[in-house]
């Protein structure tokens, strides 16, 4: 049994694994240390990774440092991955964004891939069907895009994201939400558009906290998947676990 943790702006997942299953997902967030507590009860676990793109609360850190198995820590640019880093600075790298291209690798072997994270950020990832990691781009998230223009202007309220968000806003609360959430939807759509024109056989996951409802024609090789973060690093694992010692000296 394989546990993964993925420590996020937002919250902390917890997935355990049988082999390649997931077999129990517990979110929770700081302070709510219990729950990874009752889940390290609940299996025998062998071995555990996890990645951080937050600060390790301490009450965390110390459960952490306390398992009664092998806990590695993710980290880019050091860690020894079943894929290709052509990124410039892997040292810089999310790990969330890495485990992500290696989930959907994982997943989709011999395609060209595609990730689109929906969160505090939206990123934007892509890896080639020999599993080489090209690179990607960060763009705000909506939450974020809707607290900067209550933040930088004197009068524009603070608007939630969820709510009614109609092509063409007929309030000043519609007219923010629409101009973000449509405006990250057309983002979005225009991302896959280019990526489909020069890789036709091109794979998209859609994974993150932000359900989206895409306009577009090419559903068809778009996948949901909020476990892709989860599966690479179960990946990952199992991968350091059968590299030799040399190996992953020659990876670092």
């Amino acid at each position: 049994m394989n546990l993964t943790i993925d420590i996020g702006n937002t919250c902390t997942k917890l997935v355990a694994f049988d082999g390649e299953d997931p077999v129990e997902i517990v979110t929770m967030d700081d302070g709510e240390w219990g729950k990874l507590d009752r889940l390290c009860a609940a299996y025998r676990f062998d071995r555990g990774i996890y990645s951080a793109v937050a600060a390790v609360h301490d009450g965390l850190q110390r459960r952490l440092s306390s398992m009664p198995f092998r806990m590695m820590r993710l980290v880019s640019g050091v860690t020894p991955v079943p894929i290709n880093i052509k990124y410039s600075t892997p040292l810089t790298l999310g790990t969330d964004r890495l485990a992500a291209v290696v989930g959907a690798h994982r997943r989709q072997p011999g395609r060209d891939v595609l990730v689109i994270d929906t969160g505090t950020c939206i990123t934007y990832d892509f890896i080639t069907a020999a599993g080489d990691y090209l690179g990607g781009n960060i763009s705000p998230g909506p939450t974020m895009r809707l607290k900067a223009l209550n933040a930088f202007t004197h009068s524009l309220p603070l608007v939630e994201r969820k709510g009614v968000a109609p092509r063409l806003g007929y309030s000043t609360e519609t007219a923010i939400r629409s101009g973000v959430m449509n405006g990250v939807l057309f983002e979005i759509e225009s991302y896959i558009r280019e990526y489909i024109l020069k890789y036709p056989q091109l794979l998209i996951y859609l994974t993150g906290g932000v359900r989206l409802d895409l306009r577009i024609p090419e559903k068809k090789c778009i996948f949901a998947d909020n476990l892709l973060v989860p599966y690479g690093l179960n990946s990952i694992l199992l991968y350091n676990e059968e590299i030799t010692p040399d190996e992953k000296v020659n990876n670092n």
